[in-house]
């Protein structure tokens, strides 16, 4: 049993600087040197395996574990996920329907910082809170694409609009999960992410109109993203105090931001018609209006992703216990259980051993991969497919077709998506990440100035709000205990800084490439995504500090 090593230069800074030297390669590789994804993380996972066995003492069987187990989880759930996802999305192109999709959607305005909020937003937003793992950024992206986006510039709009849902996640799991690991009730923890994190919500809206548009996108339509921005964040704040969970807060909130943003269209419009330059001009979308279609064609245009949508609401709550694995001795399993097949991982599962200050006891790692064959989310995309297809006009040879062609778009964004796991796996396992943040925690009494970064760094590296909090709720929770702060806010605060991270995190980064067949130009999405991660987390910070002055 191999127990981890938190200060392994006798000096905390000395060693969280060595340890975070894998997390500011990738950023500059990607932003100053303009590496490709593929070549960042390769050079990222060297660096973090020397460091890790040479530095910190990894045992070099775990190292390949970490790799390994970094692999596995690339490929399932997320590589599975954002497969089924972009098929789902090419086999709608190939059917034909998406002229009445576009057709709808500029029926509610032609305006595009209006359609931008539409599906971006407001229809991101619900898909975070259905099924999460990437799959708003790949739909919604694609189909800002579709509406004459530059590919780039819908990549980054549907990763900052992800920053008002991420932290919710699907059915609230990111919550509930730091809850748990952090100690503290459910319903305490969903009331503190009201003052922590429900204004940045609101704000979102208004700062995609400001990116997109400048002053002229705020004067014009900057009131109806706010009006849509606290519809959806005063939304999410009402079920977080009432309710005490966070389970409909990426469900309900999105739908009606999205019903209140079409009201408003009906009865007004902009004055000035922003179209994107790479968009079809404004006299070929109003030409394209013309054709009036029925309610049974728009229908069946949008049908695709109706599936979509109640199938993974379907995955996620009703069908849940169907699948579920049991989790301890004297649970039982659910009648489609026995699908879940589970695997130790060598080198990990059981070989090593957190200790203080991570862990009050010496606690054996565990590291199991689980293939949910079923109840994993992809494959509820699955059955969107084949839904789509039965009840389209596209053949089963043309929906394959449009398989292979998403396979060859995704191949190497998923295996970028990997190394970047394996990445993860090797600096979370060698105890690097701990390093890091135990070297911000020494700051004392101004840890809620950078207890929001801690967050940042754990989703960065790992992509997850669910695994940020896994790995830090506990440290936030026991430092705030320390210091004499409410260990409930740094818990929210880790949260909130982590959603900031997913604006560039790498799989996020890799997967919103992907969905715009953008793949090889990371760099340039990240570039023009991290001043947005940078200016949130900075406010974050600073919000977060003064509100733990006065919440004790």
């Amino acid at each position: 049993m191999w127990q981890q090593v938190y200060d392994p230069l006798n000096s905390t800074m000395l060693s969280a600087l060595v340890a975070v030297i894998p997390i500011v390669f990738f950023l500059l590789g990607l932003t100053i040197l303009k590496l490709s994804g593929i070549k960042a993380a390769i050079i990222s996972l060297a660096l973090a395996l020397g460091i890790g066995i040479f530095v910190f003492g990894l045992p070099v069987g775990a190292g390949a574990g970490s790799i390994l187990y970094g692999f596995l989880a690339g490929l399932w759930p997320i590589g599975w996920i954002v497969l089924m996802a972009v098929w789902l999305y090419r086999i709608t192109v190939r059917s034909g329907h998406f002229d009445i999709v576009r057709s709808s959607i500029s029926a509610i305005s032609t305006d595009q910082r209006i359609q931008m909020l539409l599906i971006a937003f407001c229809f991101g937003g619900f898909l975070e809170g259905a099924a999460g793992f990437g799959i708003p950024i790949a739909i919604c992206a694609a189909l800002l694409v579709s509406l004459g986006f530059n590919p780039l510039k819908a990549a980054m709009f549907a990763l900052v609009a992800n920053v008002s849902s991420g932290a919710y996640g699907a059915i609230g799991i990111p919550v509930s999960t730091g809850a748990e690991k952090g100690s503290i009730p459910l319903a305490e923890l969903s009331a503190n992410m009201v003052p922590v994190l429900q204004i940045f919500a609101m704000l979102i809206p208004v700062l995609m109109v400001v990116i997109q548009d400048g002053i002229r996108g705020l004067r014009e339509t900057g009131l109806v993203a706010l009006i849509v921005g606290a519809v959806y964040s005063g939304g999410q704040s009402l079920l977080l105090l009432t309710l005490g969970n966070p389970e409909l807060v990426d469900i309900i909130p999105p739908l009606l931001s999205l019903i209140v943003l079409a009201l408003i269209m009906r009865a007004w419009q902009p004055k000035h018609i922003f179209r994107e330059p790479t968009a079809p001009s404004l006299e070929e979308v109003q030409a394209q209006g013309e054709t009036k279609h029925t309610s049974g064609e728009i229908f069946k245009a949008w049908s695709p992703f109706i599936y979509l949508s109640v199938a993974i609401l379907l995955w996620s709550t009703v069908l849940k216990p169907v699948f579920a694995k049991a989790a301890k001795a004297g649970e039982s399993d659910g009648p489609l259980g026995f699908t879940n097949i589970l695997v130790n991982v060598p080198g990990i599962h059981g070989a090593i051993e957190q200790v203080a200050p991570i862990a009050k006891n010496p606690t054996p790692v565990k590291a199991v991969f689980t293939w949910n064959i079923l109840g994993a989310s992809g494959t509820a995309i699955l059955v969107a497919v084949i839904i789509t297809v039965l009840f389209s006009s596209i053949s089963w040879k043309a929906a394959f077709e449009e398989l292979g062609g998403a396979w060859k778009q995704l191949q190497t964004p998923i295996i970028m998506i990997c190394l970047v796991m394996s990445v993860a796996n090797v600096m979370n396992y060698a105890g690097m990440i701990s390093s890091i943040a135990l070297a911000v925690a020494t700051v004392g009494t101004f840890f809620p100035l950078f207890s929001p970064i801690i967050g940042w760094i754990g989703v960065f590296v790992t992509g997850s709000v669910v695994n940020n909090n896994i790995l830090f709720a506990g440290l936030q929770s026991t430092t705030a205990h320390q210091i004499g702060v409410n260990p409930t806010l740094l818990v929210a605060s880790n949260t909130a800084g982590g959603v900031m991270a997913k604006i560039v995190s790498p799989q996020s980064i890799a997967i919103a490439a992907a969905s715009v067949e953008s793949s090889g130009q990371e760099s340039k999405i990240t570039s023009m995504a991290i001043k947005y991660s940078a200016i949130l987390l900075v406010l974050t910070c600073v919000w977060v500090y003064l509100l733990s002055l006065v919440v004790h």
